[in-house]
């Protein structure tokens, strides 16, 4: 089962202190009184709640609140060079994390920002991307996950796909996963508050990711 896994994300899976230095985060212990889902014990947390359900060894936690896969931020920024998973894979590779840091399972839980945010939904392309499409999200949602394959053939990927997505943006994960060896978990509804789970919430994103890999 699960041994080592490392997770990819964005405000989902962020906790103060349990992320990457400089990465903002949206879930912290202190809150904020005018969002109180924001106000959470890491307990709370998803993937601590995995953690504590399996024994698991959580390698790494490359989460970033606002963040979306593709080029174009939620705001429509040009984040190439900062905080797209995109971005963010090409500096782990540079710098040798995964030789170093080896894991057997590699959680994706993003696109949310990339699917309600001003970054361009684009057209489906699956091989002979060039830059100026990985701008767009469904190229770029393609790209990264034939990029996280190559530079892992042997890890176990797995793409938690939130609800309330496009249905393009379903198609293309689902494509994806299946052309290039990936995995998929599509979420049934769970409890957000201000589009964001709250404890409620975490607790069923947690059973069914526990569920999915009982199969």
């Amino acid at each position: 089962m699960l041994k080592r896994f490392f997770i990819f994300g964005d405000s989902y899976s962020t906790f103060k202190d349990y992320i990457p230095d400089g990465f903002a985060y949206y879930y912290s212990v202190e809150g904020d009184p005018e969002k109180p889902v924001k106000k959470m014990t890491v307990k709370d947390t998803w993937w601590k709640q995995l953690i504590d359900k399996t024994g698991a060894t959580l390698v790494q936690n490359n989460s970033w609140s606002g963040s979306t896969i593709c080029y174009t931020g939620l705001k429509g920024d040009d984040c190439s060079t900062t905080s797209s998973f995109i971005y963010r894979l090409q500096l782990l590779k540079n710098s040798n994390y995964f030789e170093e840091n080896p894991v057997d399972t590699l959680f994706v839980f993003g696109a949310t920002n990339d699917n309600w945010g001003l970054s361009p939904l684009g057209e489906e392309k699956y091989s002979d991307w060039e830059k100026q499409d990985l701008y767009n999200v469904l190229p770029a949602v393609s790209y990264f996950i034939n990029d996280l394959k190559n530079t892992l053939p042997n890890t176990r990927i797995i793409f938690i796909i939130n609800t309330e997505f496009k249905p393009q943006l379903v198609k293309t994960i689902k494509t994806s996963c299946e052309l290039y060896g990936a995995e998929y978990i599509e979420l049934s509804p769970f409890e957000k508050q201000m589009g964001h789970p709250n404890p409620k919430g975490m607790k069923q994103i947690c059973d069914q990711v526990i569920e999915y890999l009982k199969k």
